[in-house]
């Protein structure tokens, strides 16, 4: 059952012809945004983009149509938002993998329409008691995305205590594929990277990332443009950062997505997900009364 009162989400926050709130799949409530240069539908629950399609083009982002909408537990798809931290927890294996953020409501805080037409809607996320328990440091974080002829999400954490804390973060973003086995990914030659899938043993990326096994790789000091380049498709996914110094890119390929149950047969070969981040050594520390802004930007080119 939703937590959210959509009467009330509607009256205070609705925009008409651009901007609504709706039980979405599970019972989930869903934020759906339609304006004159695409359409997203974005689940409060985690703050997680799950659709992105600009007008009259193939969708951006994947979601598995196999997807659990469960509350409490992430969504398999769109843009999950990791915090505060990524990976496992780094001292406590007990903790949820990749933090709390992407599986606990968020509250909306605003929504406005910006020049050009572009609609922004922007979230807070809520505390409870278990969340303190995992991350007793005092802090506000929110999310704000954007939806024009790009997607832009941005994800704040303000240090509101008196100590310096450390977060992990990321946006885990799925995008959608014609076919993994023919697309390259650009951006990442001569970056160093953690093999996750090889006891993180370093190497060095050399020439683009072509992906034909389950790939899990955290690269580090990675600040350039990612380009996931899709021949059958014919176009280029870009994809824009600040405030992130490490890109992680995995797919599970065949057995693992078989294991997770909710990727459905042959459904890692229609995605990849390239992550803006701050992951391993590249952790940021906020000092009191500071804040940390990790901000992506999802556009797509033709091919040339």
């Amino acid at each position: 059952m939703s937590v959210y009162d959509l009467s009330a989400l509607n009256k205070r926050f609705a925009i008409a012809n651009q901007l609504e709130f709706k039980e979405g799949p599970g019972g989930l409530t869903v934020a759906e945004v339609t304006n004159a240069h695409a359409a997203a539908t974005i689940a409060l629950q985690g703050g997680t983009v799950m659709t992105f399609q600009p007008r009259g083009q193939e969708p951006v982002l994947w979601l598995s149509k196999f997807a659990k909408f469960v509350p409490g537990k992430s969504i398999r798809g769109g843009n999950p938002v990791c915090w505060p931290w990524f990976g496992p927890h780094p001292t406590d294996a007990n903790m949820p993998t990749h933090g709390f953020a992407r599986t606990i409501p968020w509250e909306v805080h605003r929504s406005e329409v910006l020049a050009g037409g572009k609609t922004q809607i922007s979230l807070k996320l809520v505390e409870n008691d278990t969340t303190k328990a995992q991350w007793p440091h005092s802090s506000e974080v929110q999310i704000i995305i954007t939806t024009g002829p790009e997607l832009r999400v941005e994800l704040i954490t303000r240090n509101t205590g008196e100590t310096s804390f450390l977060i992990g973060d990321a946006f885990h973003t799925y995008f959608q594929v014609s076919d993994i086995r023919q697309v390259s990914i650009h951006g990442l030659e001569g970056c160093p990277f953690l093999d996750r899938l090889d006891q993180s043993k370093r190497n060095i990326q050399e020439g683009p990332v072509m992906i034909s096994a389950e790939t899990d790789r955290i690269y580090l000091s990675a600040t350039s443009d990612c380009l996931i380049e899709d021949l059958k498709l014919k176009r280029r996914i870009r994809i824009a950062k600040k405030g992130s110094r490490s890109t992680v890119v995995w797919n599970p390929w065949i057995e693992k997505a078989a294991k997770m149950g909710d990727f459905g047969e042959n459904g890692y070969l229609g995605m990849v997900c390239v992550e803006t981040a701050n992951a391993a050594e590249d952790v940021v520390r906020i000092l009191p009364g500071g804040e940390h802004r990790l901000q992506a930007t999802f556009s797509v080119e033709p091919l040339p």
